[in-house]
């Protein structure tokens, strides 16, 4: 379709009047923001009465969900009451932190399941509740795992990463997701606690693509102690590899800031010999340009704390810590030295750091004891 428009906000070419997608988000997050304590009581008392539309994605419990969770942290227990006397186990998020009265019903049911689809989804919602009785009941599955396991992809503990935890095989806790959320925005004030993108001078050795310090974080500064680390966290990655060619990247870092990627990447070798097959350079899609505008983005660490779902919703929104937007499952590495699963630290939405890349995030994950780092794109 020709591009005979404009947005109204950031003049961006369009083939509709209005606003871009990018900036309709941004209103939308700053209505969502402004709120107030009446909005939001008048949207819970919505969801509980409309608490099937909520299920069923119906736009306006939808957005008056994600509303007042991401941007206000609030769910009602009346709320989570309607859900689970209607039986609805979508969003999952309906159930974070539940009553223990909700959680027992939601174990109950799990242990009656039959159908293997109806426990995937209890099994979401009991990881969102999250306590210590719903461990047991992972943990117990896990050691005794019912009929329908068997027509499901992965064990209990996989599924309790949707609530930011798993165990061990001695049934102890491990943390997935950090306590506290922080957002990046464009300010402009020099604060550089958190770095997007810096170019380095060495190469990728399988595209030859300069590699970045995709992202560098201060430990050390005050909102960042939440992460466990002292110094600087850096991850580096072949932006074209793990863009356009889907290889997961990992980096080791150091805590004075220096840090080197882990070559090869997973799956690089057979990609490459197929593409000389198909005749094909293994050329990059990313250039100098790109990556001298990735540099620039502009983008800082927030001053203040963000609600824990504050990116889980937004498909451009930037975030350290809390819970991520996953465009496909939820995906937590395991750590290549010490085999537990990484902790989920920051996405990055392309398109919104670089604006020549195509849709999609990037998710990066820490293992702050191995200081080992994992970067994976999604996409739709």
């Amino acid at each position: 379709m020709p591009l005979k428009y404009n947005c109204i906000i950031c003049n961006q070419k369009l083939s509709y009047e209005g606003l871009c997608w990018k900036c309709k988000a941004i209103k939308a997050r700053e209505d969502g923001l402004n709120l107030t304590d009446k909005d939001i009581e008048e949207r819970q008392s919505y969801l509980v009465e409309h608490v099937q539309e909520l299920g069923e994605q119906k736009e306006t419990a939808y957005n008056y969900f994600w509303e007042c969770l991401a941007y206000h942290g609030v769910i009602s227990e009346d709320l989570q009451r309607a859900a689970v006397e209607q039986g609805i186990y979508y969003p999952c998020e309906i159930y974070y932190h539940a009553p223990k009265e909700i959680r027992d019903i939601l174990i109950e049911r799990l242990l009656e399941a039959e159908d293997a689809w109806e426990a995937s989804r209890l099994q979401t919602c009991l990881a969102m509740q999250g306590d210590e009785r719903a461990l047991e009941v992972f943990y117990e599955l896990k050691k005794a795992p019912k009929e329908w396991r068997k027509e499901l992809y992965v064990d209990p503990d996989v599924y309790a990463y949707a609530g930011g935890w798993s165990f061990d095989e001695a049934g102890k806790r491990l943390p997935i997701n950090y306590s506290k959320c922080y957002s990046m925005e464009k300010k402009n004030t020099g604060d550089r606690s958190v770095m997007i993108g810096k170019t380095r001078k060495d190469k990728c050795p399988h595209c030859n693509t300069r590699l970045v310090d995709l992202l560098s974080i201060d430990g050390n500064d005050e909102r960042l102690k939440f992460l466990g680390v002292d110094g600087r966290i850096t991850a580096v990655c072949c932006v074209n590899c793990v863009l356009y060619a889907g290889l997961a990247a990992f980096s080791r870092f150091r805590p004075d800031g220096e840090a080197e990627g882990v070559f090869p990447y997973d799956g690089a070798e057979e990609m490459i010999q197929w593409l000389k097959k198909q005749n094909c350079d293994w050329t990059s899609d990313v250039s100098e340009t790109d990556l001298e505008e990735l540099s620039e983005n502009g983008l800082e660490l927030s001053g203040e704390e963000r609600p824990l779902f504050y990116g889980a919703s937004d498909w451009d929104v930037v975030t350290l810590g809390g819970f991520a937007n996953w465009i496909n499952d939820c995906t937590i590495t395991k750590c290549p030295d010490c085999g537990k699963p990484m902790r989920y630290l920051a996405q990055l939405p392309w398109e919104t750091i670089m604006s020549n890349a195509p849709e999609g995030t990037l998710y990066v994950e820490m293992c702050p004891d191995c200081k080992v780092i994992s970067m994976h794109h999604q996409q739709t």
